[in-house]
């Protein structure tokens, strides 16, 4: 087992990596960038070590000085979390050059996975359902209107290297494809350096259902069933449950089985998510495959009961899994707590907590570093908590988070507290009729 980890992240899920480490163990070393230096993780780690000035790309982006903070602290592996450098390739080579264990994909494996073109090619050879599309990228212009026409409309022209809701666009007609195949080319290649781009059939208003899998070093994996993601904006979730309101133990089944073969033909280690759109008559296709942790793990570890961040470290250090799977034994809901206005469409609100209150009592759990005097950076992505309820059905999983909700108390700045406040009082949300395009229609 590893002797000391380093959190290459920052925020609820450098703390929450910390607690995971410090029950299993291990030492834990905390990076920080100048505008981080009063957040919780740096004050729980065993050792915290800053990393450079507060825009991103100069320290949680800054490869040289996150594998000069392991060094000096002799930590043995580097836990990414999510968002920064948790999908990137370069990074996770350079930690194994520098005899680090990366605790996530290999290079290879991010690198088969985060370019999307051959994702799809692989899984479509392991017999996992894909949208239909581009064989691979677009050549020209005249080739992605051919194949438009084929598949037929409508279609999403999408950057390879995309993710985050960049670089793509849904076209109806020829006329549509030709601006996109400028504009969302010219997108790609500033948002990261590549304008490859590949055309799929856009399917109307489906589910985001995604699958959690867990990976062995001998090529074993099993999935931890379902989580429901259909509850978006701008391609950004606000909203997770487990299980899907619109599964059943048949499709279960099926997509658990789809996302098993996925992670076998890549021979996949560790935690990660298969990403799957379902369409109303219940058919699903292969989306993408996400390589690390992701924000919403949360839910499931709280219907299987396990510590995923644990499975994760234990995985990393080469224990083998049984590959047997594990399905929802109860109802969980995660709301997204971000520093924004939900009144004046989301728009960010970074500042000073001058009064925090968190919600407490059975079956709520809060993922957060925020407390009372914190300031939020304008700097990096605007979540200041995740809150989570579980309950024995789905009905009395929302009443709880009803009242975690109202019970949650955050002045100073503007939260989503109220977006959520609202969306539990939804008609469709409860009845569970909900798609990805909820978020267009409902008015707070």
């Amino acid at each position: 087992m590893f002797n000391k980890i380093l959190i290459a992240n920052r925020g609820e899920i450098a703390l929450r990596v910390i607690r995971t480490c410090k029950e299993m163990g291990i030492k834990t070393v905390a990076v920080y960038s100048t505008a981080d230096r009063d957040s919780l993780h740096v004050r729980f780690a065993d050792e915290a070590v800053c990393i450079g000035p507060a825009p991103s790309k100069e320290s949680y982006l800054k490869i040289p000085n996150i594998i000069a903070a392991a060094e000096i602290t002799n930590a043995d592996a580097i836990h990414p979390g999510y968002g920064f450098l948790s999908e990137n390739a370069t990074f996770s080579k350079v930690c194994k050059e520098n005899g680090i264990k990366f605790i996530g994909a290999s290079p290879e494996m991010i690198e088969a996975m985060g370019d999307k073109a051959s994702a799809k090619q692989t899984m479509k050879d392991a017999g996992v359902p894909t949208i239909p599309g581009s064989d691979g990228l677009l050549e020209s212009l005249e080739q992605a209107i051919a194949i438009a026409n084929q598949i037929k409309y409508p279609i999403m022209m999408k950057a390879t290297a995309g993710g985050g809701g960049k670089g793509m666009r849904i076209c109806r007609n020829d006329e549509e494809v030709a601006d996109a195949w400028e504009k969302t080319r010219r997108e790609a290649l500033n948002a990261f350096g590549n304008d490859g781009m590949y055309m799929e059939k856009f399917i109307e208003e489906p589910r985001h259902i995604e699958i959690q899998i867990a990976g062995d070093q001998f090529g074993k994996a099993c999935h931890l069933s379902e989580r429901d993601c259909s509850i978006q904006r701008r391609h950004q979730k606000l909203v997770e449950e487990t299980p899907s309101p619109f599964m059943t133990d048949e499709l279960r089944e099926k997509m658990g089985q789809a996302a098993i073969k996925a992670a076998e033909a890549v021979k996949y280690e560790g935690v990660g998510t298969v990403e799957f759109l379902v369409d109303k008559n219940r058919d699903f296709y292969f989306m993408e495959m996400n390589t690390r942790i992701q924000v919403e793990h949360t839910i499931t570890e709280e219907v299987i009961n396990y510590d995923l961040v644990k499975e994760q470290i234990k995985l990393a250090a080469g224990d083998p899994i049984s590959g047997r799977n594990y399905y929802p034994k109860m109802h969980s809901i995660q709301c997204r707590i971000n520093a924004e206005d939900p009144l004046r469409n989301f728009a960010p609100s970074p500042g000073k907590i001058t009064s925090y209150h968190s919600p407490g009592g059975h079956g709520v759990r809060l993922d957060t570093h925020a407390y009372a005097g914190y300031v939020i950076p304008p700097h990096y992505d605007s979540m200041i908590s995740k809150l989570i309820v579980v309950a024995q059905t789905r009905e009395e999983a929302i009443t709880k988070m009803e009242r975690a909700l109202d019970e949650y108390i955050i002045e100073g700045i503007k939260t989503t507290i109220p977006f959520h406040q609202k969306l539990m009082k939804n008609e469709k949300f409860r009845e569970g009729d909900f798609t990805t395009k909820f978020m267009d229609t409902f008015e707070m």
